[in-house]
């Protein structure tokens, strides 16, 4: 494949201390056989096709790296339950929630979940995004699940974009295992698991610590089994009290912990040494109307990277746009703008174990970059309801 030269951008590469130095740059980017191969300023001519950038702002591809993407079904319903002062939790326990979903996803074959799914995925795409996280979680039996994971894979297969898949069996626990976790976990949550590893289909574990789910204890053996099979893991945690799952969460070395807004000072240092990302997903807290932020502070007091994703679900986070997201981690919880921005890059590639891929404008990285018709940082932040993308380049291809 012929090498390409970017000229004529203004680069944020996301390398480096991005956090204090958000300025675009006029540097020039070189691709080839779908990766970065140099980066600066005034690069050597050889022959190179070139692509002149018009301008426009170059920042890496955004990441979603929390999703929930694949699901049938629909739960406006208890949108209007909690705007007549419903909570999550009351909803879950009257049989709403991800259990509503379930009875949809059940009924549901992989083709069909692939097309309920594909104008979502569409919608994330339109915003830039290269790279997606979905999760299963919402089928609670062996056959769903894996259905759901199927058609994740099968995703990428439709579409030019680079999906990681995440086993979330331990979501919540379905009416035929009331009162029986510990059965669950044992014949569903690992027992998919295995299956699911052995067909190649997962990338990393997962499972929601709270009141309405499972505790520690209850999820413990599947982490130990994720740890067996070289997996990664993630946790949902601290979101609607502080159940322990984030340090829990640190001390099984997870990639990130997630959704954190009833975490302390306490995990964040946890986090921090255990290099663990906080997942922050304003979009939940939102739709929720909470009121508890995460503890942003604390983590940047303990050196805890920060990601931002969509959470993209059918009830609490109903939100597929990335450049949304990026406003509400600013307006909600306090991130400034090239914190929202390696939210979506940098650091949400470190919380797919991705680091050394994607997520940042680097020689021997995957070429998976936007190209925007603004000109700094801020005005991709500050706007609601803007989609300023130009051209998202993924392995070097504009698409």
């Amino acid at each position: 494949m012929t090498a390409t030269l970017w000229i004529n951008a203004r680069v944020v590469t996301c390398d480096g201390d991005v956090e204090r130095a958000p300025l675009p740059a006029a540097l020039e980017v070189e691709t080839e056989n779908g990766r970065i191969t140099a980066v600066g300023a005034g690069l050597p001519r050889r022959g190179q096709q070139e692509v002149d950038c018009g301008g426009r702002l170059m920042t890496p591809a955004p990441i979603d790296c929390h999703t929930h993407l694949v699901f049938g079904g629909d739960r406006a319903n208890e949108f209007e339950m909690r705007l007549d002062g419903a909570t999550y939790e009351e909803i879950s326990r009257a049989g709403g929630g991800i259990r509503a979903s379930m009875h949809a996803v059940r009924e549901m074959g992989v083709e069909e979940l692939v097309q309920a799914s594909l104008p979502r995925l569409d919608h994330v795409l339109a915003e830039g995004v290269s790279t997606i996280e979905i999760k299963s979680g919402y089928g609670l039996s062996v056959p769903a699940e894996l259905n759901m994971l199927r058609a994740a894979r099968r995703l990428a297969e439709l579409r030019p974009v680079r999906i990681r898949t995440t086993w979330l069996a331990a979501h919540s626990l379905p009416p035929e295992y009331a009162g029986r976790a510990p059965d669950y976990i044992s014949e569903v949550a690992i027992a998919g698991l295995n299956a699911a590893h052995a067909e190649g289909l997962v990338d990393a574990v997962d499972g929601f610590c709270e009141g309405i789910a499972f505790s520690t204890r209850e999820l413990e053996p599947l982490y130990l089994r994720a740890r067996e099979l070289d997996l990664p893991v993630k946790i949902h945690s601290e979101q609607l009290s502080h159940a322990g799952g984030t340090a829990f969460a640190a001390r099984h070395g997870a990639l990130s912990a997630d959704h954190l807004e009833h975490a302390t000072g306490a995990d964040a240092r946890a986090l921090a040494a255990a290099g663990t990302v906080a997942v922050l997903l304003p979009g939940a807290f939102y739709m929720l109307r909470e009121t508890v932020c995460p503890p942003v502070s604390a983590f940047r007091a303990a050196g805890v990277p920060m990601a931002l994703a969509t959470d993209c679900n059918p009830g609490t986070s109903p939100l597929s746009s990335i450049l949304l997201t990026m406003n509400m981690g600013a307006v909600l919880f306090g991130l400034t703008v090239p914190e929202c921005l390696a939210a979506v890059t940098s650091h949400a590639a470190h919380a797919l174990g991705l680091q050394d891929e994607i997520g940042r404008i680097a020689p021997g990285l995957s070429a998976d970059f936007a190209l925007w018709d603004v000109e700094t940082p801020a005005q991709l932040v500050a706007r609601i309801g803007f989609n300023p993308l130009h051209a998202r380049i993924f392995h070097g291809e504009m698409v």
